[in-house]
This record gives structure tokens, sequence and C-alpha cells, in this order.
């Protein structure tokens, strides 16, 4: 009898942790099922190749964060800064379109190799100042973008660019001219077309690796954002500024995976667009604090700074008409009519208008 009552109690503790097992599998599913379909409990995670806090891609990356934790159930980041994550800039793509990272802030020069007329958003003197680049956004240009950027597995989140400048370490540039002799980087392999055709010689590398290059005497002098100047240190190697030049933007928006932004629901989906739309802003504000501030702080760093002057710029930009400008229509079709549109918009918003973009690029059959 004894047995019977011990196998019967043993019986009920297994009935007991069977009934608690089932209510627990029951909490985890309505746990599940709260979440809106498609929402995935995997952390998001956005790597970039800049000082955490001090450039201002990384604090606009921490905007849109908050903003899109706040709108959005089942959506979690985390920010690499820094390329903590081990992944070089230029590798940035390859583990976007793979999915082993699922954000970056990216520059899309960085592998024209891959997609060419990605080259548009680094051709000199094209979008000469952050009111030009925002009118773009929204733009024909902006959907063109967006439909070569999902076609390499990639869709762009923000729309962020940059103002930057010339910088050397032995005197100051002005006109082509005076960078004839140097050893250079410009980013962008068209920009860096531009500067050899100018007498300068060249080396292709992220940002990142700038500095050791100048204090190797691997490089005289650059193109490059001010956030990266600043953030970088660079005015421990340079010492040469000039600034407002027009010559140098950067676009580096924050992108997201294709199969990342494709698992996303609707409203996930949306909430992402609503707070990169206020990431935007806050970035533009940024910028254009910098861009009023940058010689000053680069003079309290001790960088001789001056501005280029109306002659020597109008000198540039002819140079990279005929030459970084001429070579990306060779690119193919598509690229030539990205950049006869951005010359259409920004004459129509800000100039003379459609016929003119012609006229300027050797378009006109009429000229």
């Amino acid at each position: 009898m004894a047995l019977w009552r011990g196998a019967k109690s043993r019986d009920k503790q297994k009935l007991e942790g069977v009934v608690r097992f089932f209510r627990l599998a029951i909490l985890f599913c309505a746990a599940l099922s709260a979440l809106p379909a498609g929402a995935s409990a995997q952390e998001i995670r956005i790597s970039h190749q800049w000082r955490e806090g001090i450039d201002g891609r990384d604090r606009a990356a921490r905007v849109f964060v908050q903003e899109v934790e706040a709108r959005a159930a089942g959506l979690t980041f985390r920010i690499y800064p820094n390329s903590s994550l081990k992944i070089k800039p230029t590798d940035l793509l390859a583990a976007l379109q793979s999915n082993t990272l699922e954000m970056a802030v990216y520059p899309l020069v960085y592998n024209i190799d891959r997609v060419p007329e990605f080259s548009l958003a680094g051709l000199p003197g094209l979008v000469p100042d952050l009111n030009a680049a925002h009118v773009l956004k929204g733009s024909e240009i902006h959907a063109t973008l967006q439909s070569l950027a999902e076609a390499n597995g990639i869709h762009i989140v923000t729309w962020w660019w940059a103002p930057g400048g010339l910088f050397s370490k032995s005197g100051p540039i002005t006109n082509p001219a005076s960078v004839q002799g140097l050893k250079m980087r410009g980013a962008d392999p068209l920009f860096e077309f531009m500067l050899k055709e100018a007498g300068a010689s060249v080396s292709s590398m992220p940002s990142t690796d700038v500095y050791a290059a100048m204090q190797s005497g691997q490089l005289d002098a650059i193109g490059t954002t001010y956030e990266a100047f600043i953030s970088l240190r660079l005015a421990e190697q340079a010492r040469f500024a000039t600034v407002g030049t027009s010559l140098f933007m950067g676009f580096c928006p924050l992108v997201v995976s294709l199969r990342t932004w494709n698992k996303l629901t609707p409203e996930q989906k949306a909430a992402i667009e609503q707070a990169a739309t206020i990431a935007d802003t806050y970035f533009e504000t940024v910028e254009r604090d910098l861009e009023d501030r940058v010689a000053t702080a680069l003079q309290k760093a001790g960088v001789t700074t001056a501005r280029m002057s109306a002659e020597d710029y109008f000198t540039w930009l002819a140079l990279a008409q005929r030459t970084a400008w001429h070579k990306y229509t060779d690119i193919n079709p598509r690229a030539q009519e990205l950049l006869f549109a951005t010359v259409r918009i920004f004459l129509g918003q800000f100039g003379e208008g459609g016929r003119q973009a012609d006229r300027i690029l050797g378009d006109d059959p009429e000229h």
C-alpha cells in the first residue's frame, strides 16, 4: 500500500511538472504573439568606422536608434563605432549583402568597383553644399540611388551628406597647380582621377587609414569631410586647410541589409522611416553648425586655414567637369542620365533650368 501511495505521489509530481511546463510554454507563445508578425528578438547591429560621441555620424545614429526604438515593438539596436565589429570599412557592403551585418553607416563610394554609379556621390563639385544635398532628398536621384542600392543588397535609410575640404602637410591648396607632385587621397576614384590630372599622385584608402598614412609620409594631402578631419585627429598631421571649397562632399547614409529590411513588418518600416526623418534633420543641423565653425575650430587646433577664392574654385570645377564628370558619363547610360538629371535639378532649383544642363555637359544639339 505504501508503495502504491509513493508511486501515486510521484505520478502526481510528474503531472504537476508537465502542467507547469505547458503553462510556461503558453506564456512564452503569448509573449511572442504580442510582437508584430515578422518581428525578431535578434539585435540589429549598426557598424561604422568613426569615433563614438565625437563624429556627427555616430551621434546621428544614436538619435535614429532612440527614435525607432520608441516607435517599433520588437526592434532593438546596438551601435558598434570605431569598426569594433572588426569589419573593415571596405568590407561593409559584402557583410550587408550576406546579412552577416544588419546595418551600417556606409560611404557609398567605398565599393564603386561593384556599383560604379555610386561615384555620383563623390564627384568633385557636383553637390556644392548642404542646400543642394537637401534638394536631392526625395528626388528622382534619390529614387534611382535607392533602386541601385536595392539591386545590390542594401536599402538606404538616411540621407546624410557631410561637407569637407582639402588638407595638406606642406602648404595651402589653392588652384589645381598647387597639388602638383603631392601624394594625395580623395576617397572616390573619380575625385582622385581629377587630382592625377592636376599632377598629384594618389593612394586609395578608407579615412580611418589616413592618419597613419600622413604620419608615415605615404600621403601629403587629402580631401575629406570636416567630421573625419576632426574625429580622426588629423590636425596632428595636416597643418594647412582649405575650407569652403564646395569641391568635397561625402555621402554617408545609414543603410540596412535588404534581407533584414524585407523581414520587417510595414509598421516597423514606417517607424524606421519616421526615425530616419528625425535623424536627417538632426544631422543636417549638426553639419551646418560644423560648417559655420570649422575655420575657428581648425585655427584653434593650430591648422593654418584659408577659404578658396572664387577664381580658384571655378578653375577646379572646370577641371572636374573635363575629367571626373566626363569619365563618369562613360560608365554606362544610366550613370550619364544620373549626372545630367542631378545638374538639371540643381539648375531648376537654383539656376536657369533644364536646357542649361545640356549646355554645361555638352549634350545640347544646338551647341
